[in-house]
C-alpha cells in the first residue's frame, strides 16, 4: 500500500472509518511482504467476554432470585465454550504473543483454578441432593429458590459460590481489556 494512501487515511479521509485493512504489501527493492496483523486472539478474547457478559457466569450471583442449577449449567457451558476457544488459537502465533499468551493463561487459570475445583466438590453433590429432592413430597410447594436452601451444605455451598463468583467478574474484566484494549 502506498504512502499516500495512509496519509489520506491519516489526513480525516471522508470514508476512513469504514475501511479495514486486513494486510499491507510493501515493496522492497523489487521484494514484496505481504503484512497481515493476527487478530485471531481478539476475537477469542471477545468471544469469551461476550459469554463472561450475557451470562449468569459473569454477572453477580443473587442468592434470592437466581437458581444454583441454573447457575451451575451456565458455568458447565462456560467451561466447554473457553476450552474450545483457547484451542481456536493457532500455536503458531502464540509462540511471540504476549496477549495471546496472556488470554491463554487468563483462560486456563480461571478454568482450572477457579471453576474445575468448585465444580468437582460442589456440582454433582448438589445435583444429587436437589434431583432427589424435587421427588421429595415435603418439599413439593416450594420454588426452586426455596428447595436450594434446604441443602444441608447451603451456606457453605453459597459462599464458596459467592467467591467463585467474584473471580469470575474479574476475569470478566480482564478479558475485555484484552478484546477492547482498554
Amino acid at each position: 500500500m502506498s504512502i499516500w494512501v495512509l496519509k489520506l487515511l491519516k489526513n480525516n479521509f471522508i470514508f476512513y472509518k469504514h475501511i479495514e485493512i486486513d494486510s499491507a504489501e510493501i515493496g522492497i527493492r523489487g521484494q514484496k511482504i505481504k503484512i497481515k496483523p493476527n487478530y485471531t486472539n481478539i476475537d477469542i478474547a471477545y468471544k469469551i467476554w461476550v459469554e463472561l457478559n450475557t451470562r449468569k457466569i459473569g454477572l453477580p450471583i443473587d442468592f434470592e432470585n437466581d437458581v444454583i442449577v441454573e447457575v451451575y449449567k451456565s458455568w458447565y457451558e462456560f467451561f466447554g465454550l473457553t476450552r474450545e476457544l483457547i484451542k481456536g488459537l493457532p500455536a503458531t502465533k502464540i509462540r511471540n504473543d504476549k496477549h495471546s499468551i496472556e488470554l491463554i493463561e487468563l483462560s486456563t487459570k480461571i478454568l482450572n483454578e477457579g471453576l474445575r475445583p468448585h465444580l468437582t466438590l460442589w456440582q454433582a453433590k448438589f445435583h444429587r441432593w436437589y434431583d432427589s429432592s424435587l421427588l421429595d413430597t415435603n418439599y413439593k410447594t416450594l420454588t426452586p429458590q426455596q428447595l436450594q436452601k434446604e441443602f444441608s451444605e447451603y451456606e457453605l455451598l453459597k459462599n464458596d459460590m459467592a467467591r467463585i463468583n467474584l473471580n469470575l467478574i474479574y476475569y470478566k474484566n480482564s478479558v475485555h481489556k484484552l478484546a477492547f484494549g482498554n
